[in-house]
């Protein structure tokens, strides 16, 4: 199959905000792993060709031996002090390929339709992103006064994962790395020499991170009938 890509999932993170005792990551969801049920997503979708991690030093012989049974996991490297250096380490490390997904190790809820629609799309826009409209009313505030309500039908919610095409992503993050700067994420790299696209995701594809969050994520596995948590 032509025009596959390769999906970068960031798992060096620290997680503090989770209060665990260990990367949030490696907590467990219906007895597998936080990282396992974000693997398995990529794993299954057939136009993804390999699947690439950056991750804590001391980590990698772990997650190695946790993932041994997908056969799509390629490079597994160390990360960086800052996400967005340990998703540049990975991608210099692989090789070339036609488009590259990147997505958080802790959201493990990514649907196959958003795969599907990201997928089609890049091969479009070269770069598209996931994401949700807001439900909130959005208000920007200065000195603890609220200088401006902002209008809520122009505003989403970013998500991963967030696709690219490999030569596109790999510029950006070049630029990025020449001109010292650190963006909120890989989209904000991108926008600086290029559009940036967006199809919408939905709303159980939640980043895990504090632990509030195991609460989202069972109550999203009782919404698909898988109600034990590990």
């Amino acid at each position: 199959m032509t025009n596959m890509y390769d999906v970068i999932i960031p798992a060096a993170g620290m997680g503090k905000r989770m209060q665990a005792d260990k990367n949030k990551i490696l907590l467990t969801i219906n007895d597998k792993s936080i990282l396992e049920h974000t693997v398995s997503a990529f794993q299954n979708d057939n136009h993804c060709r390999k699947i690439h991690l950056a991750a804590q030093r001391d980590e990698i012989d772990t997650l190695k031996s946790m993932l041994q049974a997908y056969d799509k996991i390629g490079v597994i490297t160390e990360g960086g002090s800052e996400r967005q250096y340990s998703i540049y380490n990975v991608l210099k490390a692989i090789e070339p390929c036609d488009y590259v997904f990147v997505h958080d190790a802790a959201r493990p809820f990514i649907s196959q339709a958003t795969l599907n629609n990201l997928y089609t799309a890049v091969q479009n826009n070269k770069s598209v992103i996931a994401g949700v409209k807001v439900k909130d009313t959005i208000k920007r505030v200065q000195d603890n006064k609220v200088a401006e309500t902002l209008k809520r039908d122009l505003l989403w919610q970013i998500q991963t994962p967030q696709a690219f095409d490999y030569n596109l992503l790999l510029e950006a993050y070049n630029k990025a790395d020449a001109d010292q700067f650190l963006g909120t994420d890989d989209a904000s790299l991108v926008e600086r020499i290029s559009e940036v696209h967006i199809v919408e995701s939905d709303y159980d594809n939640i980043k895990i991170t504090t632990p509030e969050d195991m609460f989202f994520a069972e109550a999203i596995l009782k919404k698909r009938g898988i109600i034990c948590l590990g």
